[in-house]
């Protein structure tokens, strides 16, 4: 991302007053079940915080990334005041995901950048889960940053499906790698 970028999406954070609840995205509340328990997480996109620090109560070592430093910021004080530890850092995704072992978990949440397809299937682990929900031309215009129909599929074909859904503007994938 560029500096106007990280400048925007600074802006945003700096405009949110509300300090988020730690929770799993909606869209994966009918499958908690298949989020794991322990092992290490990665969240890509991480904003305020709220999915990661959620991970972290539920057991799991998490980093979470985020191209904005005022989210970070704030990820981390979330991180505090619900007395959990998480690793937060500030990172350009433009430049692919950040060096790491391989994770159980990978999550993210309204964030879409083709390019990053294949390094986040390397990051999972034999088993790992990826949680991954974007944007959709399904049930919505087309846009510059909206998943075609069944793109997540496709990009993710390598892994074994685990439950996906399509509609109302967003396209949204469990799955697993062999």
């Amino acid at each position: 991302m560029s500096a106007q970028d990280r400048t925007r999406w600074d802006a945003v954070y700096t405009d949110r007053d509300a300090v988020p609840t730690p929770a799993l995205p909606a869209v994966f509340h009918d499958h908690e079940d298949l989020f794991p328990h322990t092992g290490a997480a990665l969240e890509i996109a991480c904003g305020s915080g709220a999915a990661a620090v959620w991970l972290a109560r539920r057991g799991l070592d998490v980093q979470g990334v985020d191209v904005s430093t005022v989210a970070i910021d704030r990820a981390r004080a979330l991180a505090e005041q619900a007395g959990v530890t998480a690793r937060f850092e500030a990172v350009d995704l433009d430049d692919g995901l950040p060096p790491g072992d391989p994770v159980d978990l990978l999550l993210c949440h309204k964030f879409r950048d083709a390019r990053l397809d294949g390094q986040i299937i390397e990051r999972l682990a034999p088993g790992g889960l990826l949680a991954i929900c974007v944007l959709s031309e399904v049930g919505a215009a087309p846009g510059r940053f909206r998943a075609t129909s069944g793109e997540l599929r496709t990009a993710f074909s390598t892994l074994d499906e685990a439950a996906a859904g399509e509609g109302d503007g967003e396209a949204w994938l469990l799955a697993r790698r062999r």
